[in-house]
């Protein structure tokens, strides 16, 4: 089975957003949707979507799995994004979770060393 991935971040300040997940993914979002929301492709059919909508802000759980976690979490840190956890569960795996200005949740896990 095929699968295409598309997550959306709900915000309320949608310029404040904008910026920080510049910042997380080290560009400008791949293509712009609306005046309300931003896409990043992360990788081929595997998208988040950043939405202007109030109502919903600060309640997005993500985590995405890279290949390189380290350099990714090194990235994100050159960039001034600090992670509020880091985590090394029993098996090895590894994880470093992010909280935009608004609350929502956005983890990286790696594997093992």
């Amino acid at each position: 089975m095929a699968v295409d991935l598309f997550a959306g971040i709900p915000v309320s300040d949608y310029a404040r957003a904008l910026a920080w997940y510049e910042r997380l993914f080290g560009a400008p979002p791949t293509y712009v949707a609306s005046d309300a929301e931003a896409v990043w492709e992360l990788a081929e059919h595997r998208s988040v979507a950043v939405e202007h909508r109030p109502e919903h802000a600060g309640h997005a759980l993500h985590t995405v799995f890279v290949d390189d976690f380290d350099a990714c979490v090194a990235g994100m840190a050159d960039r001034g994004i600090e992670p509020t956890k880091r985590e090394t569960y029993g098996n090895g795996v590894r994880k470093a979770t992010y909280h935009d200005p608004e609350g929502n949740e956005i983890g990286f896990g790696g594997a093992p060393v």
